[in-house]
């Protein structure tokens, strides 16, 4: 599945990926959508694949229930070079700060979702994850606003708690509207909120498909990346947005002066184009198999994608769409 993509992945130091399902293991019977479970050997192959860095707060994180999640957390502990986070097994593992380290450059992630598909989070077990409630999310209280406010300041004190220890702060969120290419008022709210509190980069995913990537001050917001791998339909009237997705990736850069003063800075932001090809009628309610992610960059005929070069102009233009100059790998630039 991930053959093509593994050596772009290699040239990277952080590693992001977001695991949408919960990895509750064989265990506990694997399910599919739309209450689903997973097994380890998805978090194993995408370690295999080389990514490093995981976001465990989706609407599906409780699918399954408590003992998913723990065996979920149980699975990410064993795996000493691979940082997971949003969900957890304690409030003391909530609260912990996790201080990882690349080339001299310190760096952490937090992670929230706007909700867990109306299923409650058990009274007193917050930790298993981070919600961060919007005012379309069921969360049975008569006040939204105020527990939305309580959530925000919940998510001060994360990012207090942690903003002074390291050089690069990346959160990422669990929002917006499912299959919509532009962000909504609330994601835009919540992005700015998070630059005011000097939060680096802010990552994006549950809308399934691409939307912009653009810069609130100094904050990168990516504010959905897509699928990165895929059993949706997304055939010609959907031009295949749920199958295509973007691998973003940037240069960061720190540099101390002779009094010991670190500054840093973001660049070359861009990426690859992504396209999850399977076997099997694409029908709604999809049973594939033979998945494999296809960059556009080891594209160059139509055996791959039909249409390949319009819908990479397309897509490649919802990522650009407000206005962010992005560095995006040519059709065909990796085919040999």
């Amino acid at each position: 599945m991930y053959e093509l993509i593994k050596p772009i992945v290699s040239n990277y130091d952080i590693k992001y990926y977001n695991q949408e399902t919960i990895l509750g293991g064989t265990e506990l019977g694997l399910k599919s959508y739309p209450v689903f479970n997973s097994p380890y050997e998805v978090g194993d192959a995408m370690i295999d694949a080389g990514f490093n860095l995981v976001s465990l707060a989706t609407n599906h994180t409780l699918d399954s229930g408590e003992k998913a999640v723990l065996n979920s957390r149980n699975y990410w502990n064993s795996k000493s070079n691979v940082l997971a986070v949003g969900s957890y097994s304690s409030t003391e593992e909530r609260n912990e700060v996790h201080v990882e380290e690349a080339n001299g450059i310190t760096y952490t992630m937090l992670n929230y979702t706007y909700g867990t598909n109306g299923i409650r989070v058990p009274s007193g077990k917050e930790y298993l994850v981070n919600v961060w409630p919007t005012d379309t999310d069921n969360i049975n209280n008569p006040d939204v606003d105020t527990k939305y406010q309580e959530y925000k300041n919940t998510v001060k004190e994360d990012i207090d708690r942690v903003r002074d220890k390291v050089d690069v702060l990346i959160v990422a969120m669990h929002w917006g509207v499912e299959y919509i290419n532009m962000p909504n008022d609330e994601e835009k709210e919540i992005a700015e909120y998070l630059s005011s509190l000097g939060v680096d980069i802010v990552i994006g995913n549950h809308p399934h498909i691409l939307q912009p990537i653009t810069k609130i001050g100094d904050t990168i917001v990516m504010y959905s990346l897509g699928n990165f791998i895929s059993n949706q339909y997304g055939g010609s009237n959907g031009d295949w947005n749920k199958l295509i997705g973007f691998m973003a990736t940037l240069d960061i850069t720190k540099t101390v002066t002779k009094d010991n003063e670190a500054t840093m800075t973001f660049d070359n932001l861009g990426g690859e184009l992504i396209f999850t090809k399977y076997k099997g009628n694409p029908v709604t309610t999809a049973v594939h198999s033979g998945h494999t992610v296809i960059p556009f960059s080891k594209m160059t005929d139509d055996s791959y994608l039909k249409d390949y070069e319009r819908l990479y102009n397309k897509y490649t233009g919802v990522l650009k769409s407000l206005g962010q100059d992005l560095n995006i790998a040519p059709i065909g630039s990796r085919a040999n």
